[in-house]
């Protein structure tokens, strides 16, 4: 009880040292609320109001069906081009893409002879070059079936592709990047938060005073994580509720407690981990220098921002002691796909595990580093 007692006061003393940290706490505000908003709504890799240009020899009924087909959002008006003008287009940065329909193209169509459509592509910009060919492939081939229906030619074909899309069936970039660059958000924020005020005692000279009070190693750095695990916790539950859900309009169809919990033992992770981190540093910048590449490792290689599935295996097996990689998975389940504790324990289990692994070594470190003080 008196350890209890002795963390419940510490955490006390630690989340209003947090509080009157006027910089920290507008880093936390914006971090989760105008950040998360910013990056959702303006870095899109989706094809949105790209420019393309038409070189159109054929002048037919399939070719301006074509052309119609292609229309807002995904796509600008189409600009008439010739062989002459294009190349010069495409070179200046003007159209992203260049269609190119040639003479007799409908008659072919009809005649059932091959036929060729060209399509230049701009891929300096290479997730919208990527994602606008597949649509306008898609919409060269639909009109082109729909000639088919006119003859009943579409009965002769061998298969058709029909695609169901079970979550995010318009494929909004927002409400994967939102959750994601939340995801990023907590990451970096617990670790500093942490570390900044494990060094902060150090620096000012208040460590002094926790080491003649007869509290232990371990009930000061269960408090630390206590109190700074709280605030983030409160700001990623605003900025689910407000942000994501209410601003945005990202459906959440799972439980958002079950999320907060998860979360929860993703904080008690990365607090452990900022404290280990801190004893191993003996400056802010140097803590700062130490921290940026385990913040890039844990996000690049996390699965939130490529697929974990495209990663050599080694390396897949290799991430598994990082506790962003379960996290990442626990997120994506529990508020995309609705999954309940039956699902997503084993991540939950390993992120709890992964962070009483990191308290055992902070500790360990932290009791060193007042010994020292001392």
């Amino acid at each position: 009880m008196i350890w209890f007692i002795n963390v419940f006061y510490l955490s006390l003393k630690e989340l209003r040292c947090v509080l009157r940290d006027r910089t920290m706490m507008g880093a936390i505000l914006i971090s989760f609320t105008v950040a998360v908003y910013v990056v959702a709504v303006g870095a899109k890799a989706d094809v949105t109001n790209v420019t393309i240009g038409i070189i159109d020899h054929d002048q037919s009924g399939l070719s301006q069906r074509i052309r119609a087909a292609l229309q807002m959002p995904m796509f600008q008006t189409p600009v008439d081009l010739t062989p002459e003008t294009a190349q010069a287009a495409m070179d200046e940065g003007r159209y992203l893409f260049i269609l190119e329909i040639p003479r007799q193209f409908e008659a072919d169509i009809h005649g059932q002879r091959p036929t060729t459509v060209q399509l230049t592509v701009d891929a300096t910009a290479m997730a919208q070059a990527q994602l606008g060919i597949a649509y306008i492939t898609e919409i060269v081939l639909s009109e082109t079936l729909s000639e088919f229906k006119v003859d009943g030619l579409d009965k002769r074909m061998p298969m058709r592709q029909v695609i169901h899309v079970l979550y995010n069936p318009n494929t909004i970039t927002s409400w994967f990047t939102s959750v994601m660059q939340l995801i990023n958000n907590v990451t970096v924020l617990s670790v500093v938060l942490v570390g900044a005020a494990v060094i902060r005692e150090r620096e000012r000279g208040t460590i002094e005073h926790l080491l003649v009070m007869p509290v232990r190693p371990s009930e000061i750095a269960v408090a630390k994580i206590v109190a700074n695990g709280l605030v983030i916790l409160l700001a990623v539950a605003v900025s689910v509720l407000a942000i994501i859900e209410g601003v945005l309009g990202v459906p959440v169809e799972g439980s958002v407690m079950l999320f907060l919990l998860g979360t929860g033992l993703y904080l008690f992770s990365l607090t452990a981990l900022g404290i280990l981190l801190a004893t191993v540093a003996s400056s802010m910048p140097q803590f700062g220098l130490l921290a940026v590449p385990v913040f890039v490792v844990m996000y690049m290689l996390s699965g939130s921002a490529t697929p974990f599935e495209n990663m050599p295996m080694w390396l897949q097996h290799l991430m598994q002691l990082s506790p962003s990689t379960h996290y990442v998975q626990l997120t994506q389940g529990i508020l995309y796909r609705a999954a309940g504790v039956d699902i997503v324990w084993p991540q939950m289990l390993a992120v709890g595990g992964i962070g009483i692994a990191f308290l055992a070594l902070a500790l360990m470190r932290f009791r060193s580093m007042l010994a020292r003080q001392g």
